[in-house]
C-alpha cells in the first residue's frame, strides 16, 4: 500500500469514498443527504487540504485531510472505503498526517470526529476535550478530540 498526494481531478472520487464510508456507520439516506456538502471535496480544495491517498493495487482505500496552519491544524477527514476497514489503512493515514504534520511545525490537531470514530482516535492517543455542533445535521453534536502531536524520537 502507497500513500501519495491526491490530485484534483480525484474529488469526486474521494467525495463519494466519504459518503461510503459514513454510511458503513449504519446511517440512513436522509441523514447521508444531510451529510453530503460536508463531506465533498472540490477540485480547488485538494492542495489546500493537504489531502493526501492510500492506493493498493491501483484502487483508493482511504484519504485524509491535514488542514490549517502551524502550530495547531486540523485532521479534518479521514475516511477508509468501507471493504478496507480493519485492514489497517486508517492507521497508515493516520500514522502519515501526524509525520507530515510534525515536519510542517505542527504540535497539536483537533479532531470533530463522528462518535462511531471516537474510539479509532482515542486509540491512536488523541484526547476528548469537548464537543460540537455538527456541520450538516442540527441538534447533533461531535465529539472534539485533541492530539498532541509526538515529538521525532
Amino acid at each position: 500500500m502507497e500513500i501519495r498526494e491526491a490530485l484534483a481531478d480525484e474529488a469526486g472520487l474521494l467525495s463519494e469514498l466519504a459518503l461510503r464510508s459514513k454510511a458503513h456507520w449504519g446511517y440512513d439516506a436522509a441523514f447521508l443527504a444531510a451529510c453530503r456538502d460536508e463531506l465533498t471535496l472540490a477540485p480547488e480544495e485538494i492542495a489546500l487540504r493537504r489531502t493526501v491517498l492510500a492506493v493498493r493495487d491501483g484502487r483508493v482505500l482511504g484519504f485524509a485531510t491535514l488542514e490549517g496552519e502551524p502550530t495547531t491544524g486540523e485532521l479534518g477527514m479521514l475516511f477508509v472505503d468501507p471493504a478496507a476497514i480493519g485492514q489497517g489503512v486508517g492507521r497508515l493515514l493516520f500514522d502519515h498526517l501526524v509525520t507530515t504534520a510534525r515536519a510542517a511545525g505542527f504540535t497539536h490537531l483537533t479532531i470533530d470526529a463522528d462518535p462511531n470514530a471516537e474510539p479509532f482516535y482515542l486509540a491512536m492517543g488523541a484526547v476528548r476535550t469537548g464537543a460540537v455542533p455538527s456541520g450538516s445535521v442540527p441538534g447533533r453534536v461531535l465529539p472534539q478530540l485533541l492530539l498532541t502531536v509526538p515529538p521525532r524520537g
